[in-house]
């Protein structure tokens, strides 16, 4: 298969984490003011309660079905085989989830009064079985991908503004949320024989796969225990209005985050296809390039949204979320640590066949998070919970960084250290001062964003930081080609 650009993929990935993010954003800004805490906190369990039954479905095999598929492309037999293998053991755990879920609705008193709003959600647990969309990333589709889901969200946002009118749609607005990801999926159907056979290619051992599945399964529940099980104990220890305010402050970390692990998320099939052909120079070097740049994206983005948490919850959920602030201040330096283990983890130790060693870090992490969660909710409430993540997310990264001990002095290496901060310190003191004005939430964060990340992204050029001067480089050259067409 012909090779494609990394850092087209990259840019492409940009796009994907940015409709992902700032599409949903866009409704959220309208329904939060709609639905108020109370409604905003009843969408959030109901999707955080539907993530936990989709983990079971899904089975580890999103994160396994990459790599598998990487492995496998330049054979179409071997990856139509791959690919009806996984699907498989994924509608067979689909089959179980959904008894086990209808079961769930009848017998716990706390899922009865929104049994209607969990059952329509319940639809993307099938649909992103059957959307395999492991497999397009792992023969590095993101142009596809990029275009599809930027079209799928535009609809879903505007459909959103049409029909969410009263404090009541809540439910409307939790089917809309998912329609994005659903019609993607359903995309994904209609393309799929692009790539593989429907025909049965004969051969099939499903059971090969399972041992690697049920490591990233393991680590799909850890990961979850410490990423969703926060709203779920916020929602049974406290109030849903509570879980409308850690979900206020979860927003903005969520959208920085998909940026930030852009380059690690399309560096995992190429990653895996390198390792399998061995070629590991290539794969330390991408190693090294993608760790400076989540040091280049997270340190500007968690100072900045630190300093202009107020500012940030007024304009995206209105007054009566401004308790978010706080447990976003705390969240914030999670963005770095998210983006280091991200690589360390997922991008260097899975290619390599190394991801019990990754397991074993959210393990610790999930414990760490369940433990604090339990201690600090109560008293703390999101700000509590927003703690607890912190903390969880240090675990993880000081346990892989034990593990990578031997490698870690020269996977960082390459990281300009002394540049960043050199081109922080001005941006962060020249627009700190805007925080002592009284102006309006949008011209603040406006004028803040131009002033800061301007500054930042000036000094990084002016003192020719090197991952800074590639990836603009390569835009001025991709905007050229574009405009000679």
């Amino acid at each position: 298969m012909k090779q494609i650009s990394i850092k087209k993929n990259f840019i492409m990935n940009v796009f994907v984490s940015l409709a992902n993010a700032l599409f949903p954003l866009a409704a959220y800004l309208y329904a939060a003011r709609i639905l108020l805490p109370v409604g905003m906190g009843k969408y959030t369990f109901a999707t955080s309660l539907i993530a936990w039954f989709s983990m079971f479905a899904q089975l580890g095999i999103p994160e396994y079905g990459v790599r598998a598929a990487a492995k496998a492309r330049d054979s179409r037999e071997e990856l139509t085989r791959t690919a009806h293998e996984l699907l498989m053991i994924n509608l067979v755990m689909n089959a179980v989830v959904y008894l086990v879920f209808f079961l769930a609705l009848a017998a716990v008193p706390k899922l009865q009064g929104e049994k209607k709003l969990y059952i329509l959600m319940s639809v993307s647990i099938l649909l992103t079985s059957l959307g395999v969309e492991w497999l397009f990333k792992g023969l590095e589709q993101y142009t596809y991908i990029a275009v599809r889901s930027i079209l799928c969200k535009l609809a879903a946002m505007a459909l959103v503004f049409l029909l969410v009118k009263e404090e009541k749609d809540y439910v409307i607005y939790g089917v809309l949320s998912i329609a994005a990801a659903s019609a993607s999926n359903i995309l994904n159907l209609i393309f799929l024989r692009r790539h593989i056979g429907f025909r049965p290619v004969g051969n099939y051992h499903p059971l090969r796969h399972m041992q690697p599945v049920l490591i990233f399964f393991a680590m799909a529940c850890a990961t979850t225990v410490y990423t969703n099980l926060d709203v779920l104990m916020l929602g049974f220890m406290r109030s849903e209005a509570d879980v409308g305010i850690y979900n206020a402050s979860v927003r903005v970390k969520s959208l920085l985050v998909g940026v930030i692990t852009s380059l690690g998320t399309v560096m995992l099939p190429r990653a895996s296809y390198y390792v399998h052909h061995g070629r590991m120079e290539d794969f330390q070097s991408m190693s090294r390039k993608a760790l400076c740049f989540v040091f280049l994206a997270a340190l500007p983005c968690m100072t900045f949204f630190f300093v202009f948490a107020e500012p940030t919850i007024l304009l995206l959920s209105g007054s009566k979320f401004l308790a978010a602030a706080t447990p976003m201040r705390v969240l914030m330096p999670t963005l770095l640590l998210i983006g280091v283990t991200n690589i360390l983890g997922f991008e260097m130790m899975v290619p390599t066949d190394r991801e019990r060693y990754v397991l074993y870090s959210v393990v610790i992490g999930a414990l760490v998070d369940l433990v604090l969660n339990a201690v600090l909710i109560p008293v703390y409430s999101a700000t509590g919970a927003a703690f607890s993540t912190l903390a969880a997310e240090t675990a993880v990264l000081l346990v892989q960084l034990w593990f990578m001990r031997k490698e870690a002095r020269q996977v960082f290496s390459g990281i300009s250290y002394g540049k960043i901060v050199l081109a922080l310190l001005p941006a962060a003191l020249l627009s700190f001062w805007l925080t002592l004005l009284h102006w309006s939430s949008f011209v603040t964060l406006a004028l803040a964003a131009v002033l800061f990340f301007g500054v930042y992204g000036g000094m990084l050029l002016l003192i020719r930081e090197p991952m800074t001067l590639e990836l603009t480089g390569f835009m001025i050259r991709m905007l050229k080609k574009w405009i000679k067409k």
